[in-house]
């Protein structure tokens, strides 16, 4: 069973997967941020690409990406970050990376540095798992997923609320890990949560899912997350938590204070 898997077989535990920006707030930030989550609670680390044109994402991890594109972060920088993640003896690591690692981008960066040298690279590092939004599924299906497999990566897809019961299943029984569940058609951050999240999450549940689920978009304090993991297997959550980082100077403290506000 995967590492990714395999974190939704402990059913004391609701997951939670933490969304960071590669590269933010510094350059050399990325581990420092990881070892943050993984020693503060968080079950799943998503490791965000930093992009120019992010259309999933709203302003404050459109602002977290910008920053670290100024502070030179690449595909290429990040799997040089990333190559002794895995390794409990690195003295650089103080452990190792122990939990599931995704990372989530856009085609076009990925496409640049060449789509199986990326996955290559990905795997050789330790990557559990890939969520690329503008991946489309026919494409997925005919020319990428067989590359995502060859290297043993899980691949997301995202459903919302307007996709179809038919295209849930299908997306469904394309996915490994788990399905993302975005909350409601909006971007990233945003505090719009539909009428009918709960109709929604409880209408995944009813379709019998391969997948576990984790719901995501507009998740950022104990509350939201409470409530949806009355209906889903766990919760994502990015923008809040860059927002904790922006505006301190001490990453464990930051991710320290707001992942037991979370939890607790």
């Amino acid at each position: 069973m995967s590492r990714l898997k395999n974190t939704f077989y402990q059913p004391t535990k609701k997951v939670l997967n933490v969304y960071c920006t590669a590269g933010y707030p510094k350059l050399g930030s990325t581990i420092e941020v990881m070892k943050a989550l993984q020693q503060n609670g968080a079950s799943i680390i998503e490791l965000g690409m930093p992009y120019s044109d992010p259309l999933a994402d709203g302003p404050v991890i459109q602002h977290s990406g910008s920053v670290a594109l100024a502070n030179g972060m690449t595909i290429k920088k990040l799997f040089e970050q990333l190559q002794d993640m895995r390794n409990p003896n690195s003295p650089l690591q103080d452990g190792g990376i122990s939990i599931p690692v995704i990372l989530m981008g856009y085609m076009n960066p990925v496409l640049q540095y060449g789509f199986e040298k990326f996955c290559a690279d990905a795997a050789a590092v330790g990557i559990d798992g890939l969520i690329l939004p503008d991946l489309p599924e026919y494409e997925f299906e005919t020319e990428y997923g067989p590359i995502i497999k060859k290297y043993g990566l899980d691949f997301i897809f995202l459903v919302t609320p307007e996709t179809s019961e038919a295209r849930i299943k299908k997306l469904d029984n394309l996915s490994t890990g788990f399905l993302y569940a975005v909350s409601s058609s909006s971007t990233t951050g945003s505090n719009k949560k539909a009428a009918n999240t709960d109709d929604y999450l409880k209408k995944l549940q009813s379709l019998k899912l391969k997948n576990p689920v984790l719901v995501g978009f507009g998740i950022s304090n104990k509350q939201s997350f409470d409530a949806v993991c009355q209906l889903a297997d766990g919760a994502i959550i990015g923008s809040a938590y860059i927002k904790a980082l922006e505006n301190s100077t001490d990453v464990n403290a930051a991710t320290k204070s707001f992942l037991s506000s979370i939890l607790s």
